[in-house]
């Protein structure tokens, strides 16, 4: 059917192709009228004239989005969230791909963060992750009286067995963390502490989180995921109250692991802090990772990030993050495992996983995620009409894949160029050797 606004935005585009504003009024009424995949296009094209325009990319976040491609939303939004770009729409819609994807920390910290933004937003999911405001003296209002992070602390199941790949990294994690809580005396014995920081960073989707919940599972610790919101707080001084009672209660429960998801949002460069609240934040952070009030021996923190070059330097020095590990996107074989996981439990018959994962070279885990679902859907689109269960075959797979586009990828156009320019100490080699394998 005939859309006269739109077909006199395309006339008017026509005769003068280089008008932005023109271009993204285009791109906003597709996508208002569902025509996401247009307005994908559209929004591509205003970039390819404007690259750096942040309504653009903002637009095109939201195209992906309505297609169900959270994995590349996200990678644009997490681009303008670092850039300090990201108004409350933006938070709002990688709030919901976040949620989508399963990461219910992450997606409460962002919503949390769109709020602040926009107190007007409302979605009844999304409200239900955030915390509860805490009272005058410090409580979170549970009536039982018990501390805000007592019984917080999981002991998590999960092992490097089930941690496709990454055998570098695992390795690197048994020696800093796992091995000195097995065997202590032979530490101390070298002067070597129990206990320490090790910074993972890399794509968005590669593991991260199972990776430090596997850490945890491994040597039977206790284990706490904290979101930025769990830290950050509006009043002055209480974000640092919260970092110190959040350690304090993990000294008191050690052996532990302390997980910190996007951890740039709460170590980010002191020269980058607006306020000086910010920089208190940061020194009282640094302060806790030295153990100034407590012993942190049997502590271990974990943090991740995919943009370290946003930490503070202070951060790399001995006895804070001094292990800064490179979490690349699964390997042919791990890529395989995950898929024969997201696939447990569905009517499958006879899949080649290793066929599958030779067709999705670069692909993240959140990216075989989508992958698995959109063959999933295909397959049920036939069972419907056929009025019969139809099993998911290597083909459903392999023509989802073409589908899809590794969310990698700009991630590592923005990596290359720190690694190649701002590689300072040597941080960021093994990005280098891996781009420098798959050429």
């Amino acid at each position: 059917m005939p859309d006269p606004l739109l077909d006199s935005l395309r006339a008017a585009l026509a005769a003068t192709p280089d008008n932005l504003p023109l271009r993204l009024l285009l791109a906003r009424s597709l996508l208002e009228r569902g025509q996401s995949v247009e307005a994908e296009a559209a929004f591509r094209a205003a970039l390819e004239r404007a690259p750096r325009d942040a309504e653009a990319r903002a637009g095109l976040a939201a195209a992906f989005a309505a297609q169900g491609k959270d994995g590349p939303a996200l990678v644009v939004c997490e681009e303008l969230i670092a850039e300090g770009q990201a108004g409350a729409a933006v938070l709002a819609l990688a709030a919901r791909a976040q949620l989508r994807t399963g990461d219910q920390a992450k997606a409460g910290r962002l919503w949390k963060s769109a709020k602040e933004r926009d107190p007007a937003l409302s979605d009844s999911e999304l409200d239900g992750l955030l915390p509860r405001p805490l009272r005058s003296d410090g409580s979170d209002g549970d009536e039982t009286g018990r501390g805000r992070w007592d019984g917080a602390f999981e002991r998590p199941r999960t092992s490097f067995a089930e941690v496709g790949g990454m055998e570098a990294v695992k390795e690197e994690i048994r020696m800093k963390i796992i091995l000195p809580l097995e065997k202590p005396e032979l530490f101390k014995a070298y002067g070597q502490r129990v206990g320490g920081g090790i910074l993972l960073y890399g794509p968005p989707g590669c593991g991260k989180t199972l990776l430090a919940r596997a850490t945890a599972g491994q040597v039977s610790a206790g284990f706490l995921s904290v979101a930025i919101s769990d830290v950050l707080d509006m009043y002055i001084g209480q974000s640092e109250r919260n970092l110190r009672d959040l350690f304090a209660s993990a000294r008191a429960n050690k052996p532990c692991v302390l997980f910190f998801d996007e951890v740039d949002a709460l170590a980010s460069s002191r020269r980058d802090a607006r306020h000086s609240a910010g920089r208190q934040v940061i020194n009282q952070f640094l302060a806790e990772l030295d153990g100034v009030d407590g012993g942190n021996d049997g502590l271990l923190v974990l943090a991740a990030t995919n943009a370290p070059w946003h930490l503070d330097g202070a951060f790399r020095r001995p006895g804070r993050f001094d292990r800064i590990l490179f979490v690349p996107p699964p390997d042919q074989p791990a890529r395989a495992a995950i898929v024969r996981v997201l696939l447990a439990g569905r009517p499958a018959a006879g899949v080649d996983h290793e066929a599958v994962a030779k067709r999705t070279e670069g692909f993240s885990g959140a990216d075989l995620k989508a992958v698995v679902e959109q063959a999933v859907a295909a397959r049920m689109r036939a069972a419907l009409a056929a009025g019969a269960i139809e099993p998911i075959t290597t083909r459903d797979l392999t023509d989802a894949a073409k589908g899809v586009k590794p969310s990698t990828r700009d991630w590592f156009a923005t990596a290359r160029n720190h690694a190649l320019y701002a590689n300072e100490g040597g941080h960021y080699d093994d990005v280098l050797r891996w781009l420098g394998e798959k050429r």
